[in-house]
């Protein structure tokens, strides 16, 4: 079989953003094989190191030696978790993509859930909601807080928007703006321009392995200033009907 035809076969595309997680990158693709051998349905994973400086790249090319399915792309230095998403959206081949973080925290078991609630036509876009946080104090306020005042601006889409767990069309990003800080606000993104959402519960694990890249100073006041930008974008969105056209 061509590759032409194996990329005509595919199902679904996984995109997980990785920074600096050599000690998860390997269990965590043997739980996405796991999860997705499991179902009749033709699927890749791309890898997007978004500049690590540990040996993240290492590692993905091992797995890319052992596994076709999965491939990767190695920025060239750290340009964060939204162009690492783009990237790897842009590399995706499948009609439908998932996205899971790198860290271990989401569980890839999650993914077929969401993928038949997209396939059958329910929604354009699954995404999860973390029903039982595994994260410190401090992570679940700014959570909470960045929720709050996201939903009072932009208008309530999801009750987890912060959750990397979820599967949608490619069509819900193609036509999205592109800007630092995109993967807080997919959800917000896709209903602005008129795809149906829905969410379901799915696991949140402790981080077992690695450190967080997380703080209050590096994302929940830039969050926060995103959400400014993003309300005066869905102000000024452009709204039309159209009454009727020539053939």
């Amino acid at each position: 079989m061509s590759v032409t035809d194996e990329v005509k076969k595919l199902n679904i595309s996984i995109v997980i953003p990785v920074k600096d997680e050599e000690e998860n990158i390997l269990s965590l693709a043997r739980e996405v094989e796991s999860a997705m051998e499991g179902e009749s349905t033709e699927w890749e994973c791309i890898w997007v190191d978004d500049g690590s400086s540990d040996a993240s790249l290492l590692q993905l090319q091992k797995l890319a030696r052992e596994n076709p399915r999965h491939r990767y792309i190695s920025f060239e230095r750290n340009a964060g978790q939204s162009a690492a998403l783009w990237a790897g959206f842009g590399e995706a081949r499948a009609p439908i993509i998932a996205t899971i973080d790198g860290d271990g925290q989401n569980d890839p078991a999650d993914i077929p859930a969401l993928f038949r609630k997209v396939q059958s036509g329910e929604a354009d876009m699954a995404n999860g909601y973390r029903a039982h946080r595994q994260d410190d104090l401090k992570r679940k306020i700014s959570s909470v807080l960045g929720n709050g005042f996201r939903t009072w601006l932009t208008g309530k889409t999801v009750r987890d928007a912060g959750c990397s767990t979820r599967v949608f069309r490619r069509e819900c990003m193609e036509s999205a703006p592109r800007f630092a800080g995109m993967h807080r606000f997919v959800p917000t993104l896709a209903a602005m321009q008129g795809f149906t959402l829905t969410e379901t519960p799915v696991n949140h694990r402790p981080r077992i392995k690695g450190s967080s890249k997380y703080s209050i100073s590096n994302r929940l006041w830039v969050s926060l200033m995103d959400i400014l930008g993003l309300f005066w974008l869905r102000k000024r969105a452009l709204r039309y009907t159209v009454r009727t056209k020539s053939d």
